[in-house]
């Protein structure tokens, strides 16, 4: 089977991340979603997030009404961990995706297919991501794109190992970024045209500011998030975003 696994913070998840899902799954033909919040993003350490039961039960009420979403706590805190290590203040580990990704394929047959779902704008740092050219080994990549980005810019920021030469993606410079891009250890399908200009910093922003979010999320989470209080000051750590 084909599986694909949808790994973010989803601080709050919205219709983007729904939007892409489904067209990932037509596209590809995915037998189930995985949508996995992350516990402690390594990216977004200087930033306050809001707590992970929170962010999980977002991700549950937004999937909720498709079969094969399925929410998943691959990258549940360990509470007990998290207890003894904030204490000493110590630092948690970060939950890096290849780490989630081998988790995940150890509960899946030997022959199920991997694909990873991610937006372009993420994309553009998979270099810096942690053992990158092995997360290429694991899994296909399904990569939102926008207007703007070519071919030959997708290439490009591939890490280095995997990266083609110069030369090579130069006339693909004006060709955007959409079909199938397959090169030396690296599988991609590029979907280029979802035209949903949604971000988890705009709904903030917009609850923060008392204006409405109901095109951006799904009525269960807009509900959840009025009900828990969540987002009312963007910017300030709140005790929902410790």
């Amino acid at each position: 089977m084909n599986i694909g696994i949808f790994g973010g913070t989803f601080d709050p998840i919205h219709k983007g991340h729904l939007a892409l899902a489904l067209r990932a799954r037509a596209q590809c033909k995915l037998s189930r979603v995985y949508f996995v919040p992350t516990n402690f993003p390594p990216h977004k350490t200087s930033q306050p997030v809001a707590a992970y039961c929170h962010r999980y039960a977002m991700t549950a009420l937004a999937t909720a009404g498709e079969k094969t979403f399925v929410p998943s706590q691959l990258e549940a805190p360990p509470s007990a961990l998290r207890t003894e290590s904030s204490a000493r203040g110590h630092i948690l580990r970060p939950n890096y995706t290849i780490d989630t990704v081998r988790k995940l394929k150890q509960e899946l047959n030997k022959s199920d297919r991997l694909f990873f779902l991610i937006g372009i704008d993420a994309f553009r740092d998979i270099a810096k991501w942690h053992e990158p050219d092995a997360l290429f080994q694991e899994c296909d990549f399904i990569v939102a794109s926008r207007p703007g980005y070519s071919l030959a810019y997708v290439a490009n920021v591939l890490p280095e190992k995997l990266r083609p030469r110069e030369e090579l993606t130069r006339p693909f410079a004006k060709e955007p970024a959409k079909g199938d891009l397959v090169l030396a250890g690296v599988s991609m399908h590029l979907i280029d045209d979802l035209n949903l200009h949604i971000s988890a910093t705009a709904i903030r922003l917009a609850l923060a500011g008392k204006r409405s979010i109901t095109r951006m999320v799904p009525e269960s989470v807009e509900e959840y998030i009025k009900k828990e209080g969540l987002y009312r000051e963007e910017g300030e750590a709140s005790p929902q975003r410790r």
